[in-house]
């Protein structure tokens, strides 16, 4: 199985920036979806960011014009560019990888957006 750790998360002020990376053991490039993922405390854990293995992405509605998500398959690693962030974004994000035989998700990392 392709274990996935993701990294990157941290504390931010309302409006600013982080990059989160999610490092695969092994090639995703035959994986048809790469996303994250993100739960807060009381709520279920949510979609926020897919890209399938032909690039085409997909964001919820909360998170487009602000997050971009991106994979290189050469490197084994999916990347989430996440700006004008909101405290409404603090979460823990998770990494996952989805296709016909495989459905993974990462351990989590947390990300905190102060007001």
């Amino acid at each position: 199985q392709v274990q996935l750790v993701e990294s990157g998360g941290g504390l931010v002020q309302a409006g600013g920036s982080l990059r989160l990376s999610c490092a695969a053991s092994r090639s995703i490039s035959s994986i048809a979806t790469m996303g994250w993922g993100r739960q807060s405390p009381g709520k279920q854990r949510e979609l926020v960011a897919t890209v399938t293995s032909g690039g085409s992405t997909s964001y919820t509605d909360s998170v487009k014009g602000r997050f971009t998500i991106s994979r290189d398959n050469a490197k084994n690693t999916v990347f989430l560019q996440m700006n004008s962030l909101k405290p409404e974004d603090t979460a823990v994000y998770y990494c996952h990888g989805n296709s016909i035989c495989y459905r993974e998700w990462g351990q989590g990392t947390q990300v905190t957006v102060s007001s």
